[in-house]
Order: structure tokens, then sequence, then C-alpha cells
């Protein structure tokens, strides 16, 4: 990974009990958290994240279950998946590193740990950008047949173990470009290193049942968080910045700023001239418009 990050270094933190959060740290000034989504890692950040670190401290974590953290055996309600224990983990991670509040710039997977992040501790996350999703209870209750077409995956990942882990493992680099390669803008967006370091990630003993267990949670027991904040009247506080690809499937099948100002009070966005992987398919537009937002944080 020292070639698509040369100038972070690569720490480990343990989070919990056999619960260990693989992360990259580099730059200086306020701190970022960098959270990736699925079949990735962090490396999706690595065309965004040297800029970022010209104004940041740039944290950028391999999510429970995916790239090289910890893949424990899921509980039976999925809870150790959930978002929120995600999210546990991200907020401890950065409080190893000294910071008690910091910004967030999450994709996808990552994107939906950010926002149990934000509403179980508001009091950590100064703003947030959250790239191509909606939230994951209008998803659900609004899922569609082009919806369910184009993200098969997600009713697929969630069947009892171990059909699914199984089939993955089967073939873990052919999971990783069928399902991204099928995408918008096909793999030829991508870093072939980039690529290999998905590939690699996923073929680890585990990494297949940590990505359906984060799956299968968000079915069930993440659901359940989100209708609790719900009916509690929840919403976000923090400034938020919701973007999303303009040839992916988020912007086509839901309103995104609509959905997201349901759940929160200060809402701004809008699409990207690219498919669902943005920080890899158009890495300047996003910087354009995440950079004047995120450093807002620092003032």
């Amino acid at each position: 990974m020292t070639t698509l990050f040369p100038n972070f270094r690569n720490e480990r933190f343990a989070v919990t009990a056999g619960v260990e959060i693989n992360a990259i740290v580099g730059g200086s000034g306020a701190p970022l958290l960098l959270l990736h989504g699925h079949p990735q890692t962090h490396a999706i950040w690595h065309r965004v994240a040297p800029v970022l670190a010209q104004h940041f401290t740039v944290v950028a974590c391999d999510l429970r279950g995916y790239g090289d953290s910890a893949k424990p055996a899921g509980d039976p309600d999925h809870a150790n998946y959930s978002k929120r224990a995600m999210a546990g983990d991200a907020l401890a991670v950065m409080r190893a590193l000294g910071f008690e509040q910091f910004a967030v710039l999450a994709h996808d997977r990552g994107a939906r740990v950010a926002h149990r992040l934000a509403a179980d501790h508001p009091q950590a996350v100064r703003r947030m950008a959250l790239l191509d999703i909606a939230p994951t209870l209008a998803m659900y209750a609004q899922t569609g047949e082009t919806f369910a077409r184009a993200y098969w995956h997600w009713f697929f990942l969630i069947q009892p173990a171990p059909l699914p882990e199984r089939l993955i493992q089967a073939d873990p680099a052919a999971y990783v470009t069928d399902v991204m390669g099928r995408r918008s803008g096909g793999l030829k967006v991508f870093d072939p290193r980039a690529l290999a370091e998905y590939q690699r990630c996923l073929a680890q003993p585990g990494a297949a049942h940590g990505l359906c267990e984060d799956y299968r949670a968000a079915a069930g027991i993440d659901l359940e968080h989100d209708r609790a904040d719900r009916a509690a009247g929840l919403r976000l506080a923090m400034p938020l910045m919701v973007l999303w690809g303009e040839q992916g499937v988020v912007g086509r099948c839901f309103d995104p700023l609509k959905e997201w100002r349901a759940v929160a009070h200060e809402v701004r966005g809008g699409a990207l001239p690219c498919g669902h992987y943005i920080a890899e398919e158009a890495p300047d537009a996003l910087l354009a418009q995440v950079l004047p937002f995120l450093a807002a944080s620092s003032v």
C-alpha cells in the first residue's frame, strides 16, 4: 500500500476485545476521518487523500470485516456488525489518536457507518460528507424493481450463512471484478494496484463472512436502530453534504436530498459527473466540493 499512500503511516488500533482496526494516517491540521464501502478498503481514497492531507490530518480506516481489519464471527443477531458497532470502532480509532471532534468523508457502506456515528455521537462529528447513498431505511422501504436489479447484492449477501460466503470464497477476485466492473464506469476507472488490493483483502480468511455480516446487520438490527431514531424524532444537527454519481443508481431510484433532509437539519449537495465510485472516478470534482465544505469544520 506504500505505492498508493507514500506519505502515510499504517497503524492498528485495538478497539474492543479481539477486534483491531487497520488504518492509515497522514497529513496535518484538523482531523478528517475517511470510511470506505463494499467490496473495498481504505484504498479507495488514494486519488484524493494526498490533497486532503495538505489540509487535514487524514485517518482512513478499514471497516470491521474489510481490508486488514479484524473479521470476527457474526453474532446471531449480527449486532457486532451493526453500524452502531462499526461507528464505535471509528470513534475509538479517532480517540486513540487524540481526536475528540473531527470531520467525516465516507462512501457507500462507510457512509452508513458515518450516519450512525453522527446519530450516536453527535458531539464528535463536526460536519460530514456522504457519497452515493440515501439513508438505509429509506432505500429498503422504497425498493423497486430497478433498484433490486442493480443492487442485487443487497439481497444476496443477507441470505443465511454459509451460502453467500461459500459462493464468494469460490472466487473472491471474480466477485470483486464482477460487482465493481458492472457499474457504469466499468473496471477501467480503477487503478490496477487498488483493484489488486481489494482482491487480496477479500481472499483473506473471514473476509467473505464479514462482508455478508455487514449486510445482514443492515437488513435487520440497523433498521431497528434507524426506526428508533425516527420514532424519537432524532435529526442530525451537524452540517451535511450529500453527493452522488449522476450515472449511478442512487440518484435514479431515490431523491437523496429529500431523504437526507428527513433525518438532518442542514443538508446540501448534488450529483457529480461519474458513477458510484466517486473518489476513484471523479476525484477532482469531489475535491472541489468537499474541500471548502470540510475545511469549515476546522474554523
